[in-house]
């Protein structure tokens, strides 16, 4: 395994349209980091730039310290992982994952040891004779990455992975996937779309909004403290309530409904944007107190152990995670209360957090 560092990396087309502006990463021996953002935001091609298939246009690439930007993908001892597992279909199991070995001219027995303990890592070792047809699409998925762990790569580079498979398959896969960096301690670097998988598998988290970095943290910091609007609103199922506010005197104001803010935020004044987890809403045991916010319900959205609801309060909709026992019709009024120790502020022009 071996540090991965990215100095001011960008990327252009025609020295025009810059893709990716000037990013900083430091990746730790060992670590699990995953680039997410929406679709365009310039998270594969900068898996890519690490792995050597697509020229950087500035700044360096390091792996195990030593700058990479002039070797090819096969001088960089990485192995990547694709979205559509790239197997030969005329091959065994066995002989797709032996494939890279045998092109380096590895001993026979070194081959068959490699393969051997790959395949009992992703219990698949009763299927190496099968061709791949004969697979479904998580076993052809655990063949691509036991080609890559039988190269025993300083790192390992997954480019959505999992997005071609259904719920339950992924699910499934997320959990082998970190079950095996745990047992490999690998240098793993992640691409994907896809919030939860980020946080279920990451030890840091990259988000990228339009080439940018706009945060790179813990998933705990990501999801509690995120440094901007985008971040806030992309991550969490369902995300952060985002509603713009005015603030004075120590209070939000959303249209009618004034909301005490938490002391740390009382120092800020005007038009603001407020954030709150869903989680962060609860009901109030009885009709409206001081203490709690008149809202009215808008929607319930039943998710089996819990339920969604859609509530307005003054000129916000914003949505509550209640117990699977909420019934109620839409257009009751309802108390809701807040807590303010979890409330967060962003600016309204650069979307930044506010402290």
């Amino acid at each position: 395994m071996a540090a991965v560092e990215l100095r001011r990396v960008a990327k252009s087309y025609d020295g025009r349209t810059t893709v990716i502006h000037g990013i900083d990463l430091e990746i730790a021996h060992g670590e699990f980091v995953v680039f997410v953002g929406p679709s365009g935001c310039g998270k594969s091609t900068l898996l890519r730039m690490i792995a050597g298939l697509e020229p950087i246009s500035g700044g360096e690439v390091l792996i195990d310290g030593t700058v990479v930007n002039a070797l090819p993908p096969r001088h960089r001892d990485i192995a990547m992982v694709f979205q559509d597992y790239a197997l030969y279909p005329h091959k065994t199991l066995f002989e797709n994952m032996a494939f890279g070995l045998r092109l380096r001219h590895t001993p026979e027995a070194e081959i068959q040891r490699r393969v051997g303990e790959a395949a009992a890592l992703l219990k698949i070792e009763s299927m190496l004779q099968r061709k791949p047809r004969e697979l479904s699409g998580g076993q052809r998925q655990r063949v691509a990455i036991g080609r890559a762990i039988v190269r025993q790569p300083k790192v390992f580079l997954f480019d959505e992975p999992l997005s071609n498979l259904d719920a339950q398959l992924r699910h499934e896969m997320r959990t082998e996937i970190k079950r095996l960096h745990q047992r490999l301690g690998a240098t793993i670097v992640y691409v994907t779309h896809d919030q939860t998988e980020a946080m279920t598998l990451a030890d840091r988290i990259c988000v990228l909004q339009g080439g940018h970095r706009m945060q790179y943290d813990t998933p705990e910091a990501i999801y509690n403290r995120p440094a901007a609007v985008f971040v806030a609103g992309f991550t969490g199922a369902p995300p952060m309530n985002l509603a713009d506010c005015t603030v004075a005197d120590g209070c939000a104001d959303l249209g009618g409904v004034a909301l005490p803010l938490p002391h740390h935020l009382r120092g800020h004044s005007g038009a603001l944007t407020l954030g709150v987890r869903p989680e962060n809403l609860t009901l109030a045991p009885q009709a409206a107190t001081d203490l709690a916010l008149p809202a009215t319900l808008q929607l319930l959205e039943p998710l089996g152990a819990e339920t969604l609801i859609t509530v307005r309060i003054g000129a916000a909709e914003m949505v509550a995670r209640v117990s699977a026992a909420f019934h109620q019709a839409p257009g009751t009024p309802l108390a809701l209360h807040v807590d303010s120790r979890k409330l967060h502020l962003f600016d309204r022009q650069g979307g930044q957090a506010l402290a």
